[in-house]
């Protein structure tokens, strides 16, 4: 989840440094971590490789500082509230004068660390902001035009920037190459690369934060891991160190378990922190699958499932002192497995997210909600998350949140994950969608393209966004007679194998057969209609909310074709596309599309 300002002042000697260090800053941007040692959870005790300097006093290498340091200097004062940026500046003062001495003491570097990061977090724009564009269903390139490579990771908001922290595997590479066919088992783990941004749409490579040549203690690296993903990142105030939170699975390092790398930066190369094989009162070791979720008052939690059968969720928490050990996992969730396990806050109710146990395939959304104001508290009975039932989650797997608190709005950004190994559903890794609340539970909003707001929280729909769900009928893991999203009108109605451009599947109808699919909410404009046709003939309708409708004639043909029907004047409300055969020849469509054009 983003990272926000710190809420909560709590107990410990890096509270009196910070408030010498940012004597100005607001209280609600000032915190610490509590410095009294806890109990260690029994398990994962193992491993002594590391060393405790969550307490330490004596000198520490500001490497780290010296970095966070340079990057907000380049900060203009121009573009931000004085009221914001007057105590900003103070920070980064003392930041800049601890970070040129090298025998600074690790607290008095944590302690500048957290207030120059807590006032970045507390930087207001003294404008409005921009709309930028998401534009799913593709593959996602940096600044720098090279491919993202980031499944199974997290968005994390450090000051006043955000940071996207994932896996890169050579699957990832194949399939982006040629997305004609699935490539099992292409899992080998590259790296774990960090994105910034600060608009949440144009991010720019910083480094590989781990890679194949990390060390993960006694000796092994994670090249030497047979699995390796799910993973989240936190910032420990006491020890001023970014801890990775990962799942692995080595056989060198006693099978499977939570490692824990560390970084004086955000975008710093993390070293070897701990490893973890079991979490208290998980009936197993390792996780299912995990999330980090930091709460308001920024503590952090790890957000997972048991590993075999993942039928119960947990919210452990992370040690407050370091960050390098996952406290004892409080039970959420107990009934059907489920994975993909992630966690969002809104209007103050947390919502426990997961999917189905599909191998990494296209699911709805499945919630639990809070029913009480604590995160490990009581959670309601699951139910499948508004707006994802008609083409599963826009034909994802859950992945992770990403909570925007505007000035104007607050948004959830859903990340939804599509993997090549074992799926092969659809253009583009990562699909991104806004999760509203206007009435009792949120609502999942499947748009292929939106544009978004990072300052003011707003979001509106794009202009080429496809208004039709599961358009090229790429959610349905396998051949089905219902296809998801389509309501059968009779005949026959299956999806099959060989969809336009190298696609998976197809949508075919015969025997006189057909299909519908009702959007209850378009706008009013002028649209057009579109598809990709083989086979015999058929039609395709569209209807208004008015009763006006506009047919598309499909002549038989033996191969793919496009086809087309534009002007299409519409009413605002619903709007009805219907797919016919003409015949008991059957009709294969894909591809279909109705995008507003005025």
């Amino acid at each position: 989840m983003a990272r926000r300002s710190r809420k909560t002042v709590k107990r410990g000697g890096l509270l009196v440094a910070a408030l010498l260090f940012v004597s100005v800053a607001a209280p609600h941007h000032i915190a610490t971590a509590d410095t009294a040692t806890r109990a260690e959870p029994v398990a994962a005790v193992h491993d002594q490789a590391y060393q405790d300097t969550a307490a330490a006093d004596g000198p520490m290498v500001a490497r780290g500082l010296k970095d966070l340091v340079a990057d907000y200097k380049t900060r203009a004062p121009a573009k931000y509230t004085r009221a914001s940026w007057t105590p900003f500046a103070k920070a980064l003062t003392t930041a800049a004068a601890v970070a040129a001495n090298e025998s600074a003491p690790a607290r008095d570097v944590a302690a500048a660390k957290t207030g120059l990061m807590s006032t970045a977090a507390g930087l207001q724009a003294a404008d409005e902001g921009t709309f930028q564009t998401i534009t799913n269903n593709t593959f996602w390139n940096d600044t720098s035009g090279n491919p993202i490579y980031s499944q199974g990771g997290g968005v994390f908001k450090f000051g006043d920037t955000y940071y996207w922290y994932g896996v890169h595997y050579t699957g990832a590479e194949l399939y982006r190459a040629n997305p004609t066919r699935k490539y099992d088992g292409n899992v080998s783990f590259v790296s774990i690369p960090v994105y910034s941004s600060k608009d949440l749409v144009n991010w720019k490579f910083e480094n590989r934060v781990a890679t194949r040549s990390t060390g993960v203690g006694s000796g092994a690296t994670l090249g030497g891991a047979g699995w390796v993903g799910r993973l989240g990142v936190t910032y420990n105030e006491n020890t001023g160190k970014y801890v990775l939170a990962v799942q692995m699975w080595h056989t060198g390092r006693g099978g499977h378990g939570v490692l824990l790398l560390q970084g004086d930066s955000p975008t710093d190369s993390f070293d070897y922190g701990y490893f973890q094989t079991q979490i208290t009162n998980s009936p197993t070791t390792g996780t299912g699958d995990q999330t980090v979720f930091t709460d308001d008052n920024g503590k952090d939690y790890l957000i997972f499932s048991n590993r075999e059968g993942r039928s119960r969720g947990f919210v452990a928490k992370f040690r407050e002192s370091d960050s390098l050990r996952i406290e004892p996992g409080v039970e959420i969730r107990r009934g059907a497995g489920r994975e993909g396990n992630a966690m969002f806050k809104l209007d103050g109710k947390y919502y426990h997210a997961a999917s189905d146990l599909h191998g990494w395939n296209t699911s709805v959304n499945y919630i639990n909600e809070s029913t009480s104001t604590n995160v490990q508290g009581a959670y309601s009975s699951e139910y499948v998350l508004p707006g994802t039932e008609m083409d599963y989650s826009h034909v994802t797997q859950t992945g992770f949140f990403v909570t925007v608190k505007g000035t104007k709005q607050n948004t959830v950004i859903y990340a939804g994950d599509r993997w090549a190994d074992f799926a092969w559903n659809g253009i583009g890794y990562n699909q991104w969608v806004p999760i509203t609340k206007t009435g009792a539970r949120p609502q999942f909003h499947s748009v292929s393209q939106w544009e978004f707001n990072a300052t003011t929280g707003e979001w509106r729909v794009g202009p080429a966004n496809n208004y039709i769900l599961n358009p090229d009928i790429q959610a349905d893991r396998i051949i089905v007679s219902s296809v998801r999203g389509w309501r059968n009108l009779g005949g026959s109605v299956t999806n099959v194998n060989g969809g336009v451009n190298g696609s998976r599947f197809a949508l075919q109808i015969s025997n006189s057969g057909g299909v519908e699919q009702r959007r209850e909410s378009v706008p009013a404009g002028t649209y057009t209609l579109a598809l990709h046709a083989r086979g015999s003939a058929g039609q395709v309708v569209i209807r208004g909310t008015d009763g006006s409708q506009r047919t598309l004639g499909i002549p038989s043909s033996s191969g793919w074709a496009k086809r087309q029907l534009t002007g299409i004047a519409l009413p605002s409300g619903a709007a009805t596309v219907t797919v016919r055969a003409s015949g008991s020849g059957g009709v294969i469509v894909d591809q279909l599309s109705l995008v507003k054009t005025s």
